[in-house]
């Protein structure tokens, strides 16, 4: 019932999809040795998410300690919004942009941008400091920025092409 759901978590935070495949029956198997500890408040496909977050999360931990880019200094400016509206492209093209981004930016970006979780509730989650995921977000929203700028640049010079 809930799987296609919970499939689509877990692409956001795999880098392709044999590993978000891996990470989903990891996911099942945490929530079928927790369903005990759901106690019918809140939603329970919300429950579901965190704890299919959370179990990738810990498997991200488990494979390789994640090196988060230490923050730059105390304060870190917010950088302007990655505006999706000025760029020409399907939600497949920006899926794989997000999953070819190193694995500290897409998980922040993830956490940050597309699951709503607040600088302090991340850094909590990956043990780092709240400047440091700032910066980590920063340095995403450039790469990928950069990212899109080359796959529109691309577009277009293939429209420019078939109309010669």
């Amino acid at each position: 019932m809930f799987s296609d759901k919970l499939f689509a978590v877990c692409l956001k935070y795999s880098r392709n999809y044999q590993d978000a495949e891996d990470n989903l029956q990891d996911s099942f198997m945490t929530i079928f040795s927790k369903i005990e500890q759901y106690k019918n408040k809140g939603s329970f496909e919300g429950w579901l998410k965190r704890i299919t977050i959370h179990t990738v999360l810990q498997k991200y931990r488990k494979k390789s300690p994640l090196q988060f880019v230490k923050e730059v200094s105390e304060e870190v400016e917010e950088e302007e919004e990655l505006s999706l509206e000025t760029y020409n492209f399907s939600i497949d093209v920006l899926l794989r942009c997000i999953q070819q981004l190193p694995d500290k930016y897409r998980l922040i970006f993830n956490l940050y941008v597309l699951d709503n979780y607040s600088h302090k509730e991340i850094a909590e989650m990956l043990q780092i400091s709240v400047g440091t995921s700032k910066s980590n977000l920063s340095r995403a929203r450039k790469i990928l920025r950069d990212q899109l700028e080359i796959y529109q640049n691309k577009q277009q010079k293939i429209l420019i092409n078939e109309s010669e």
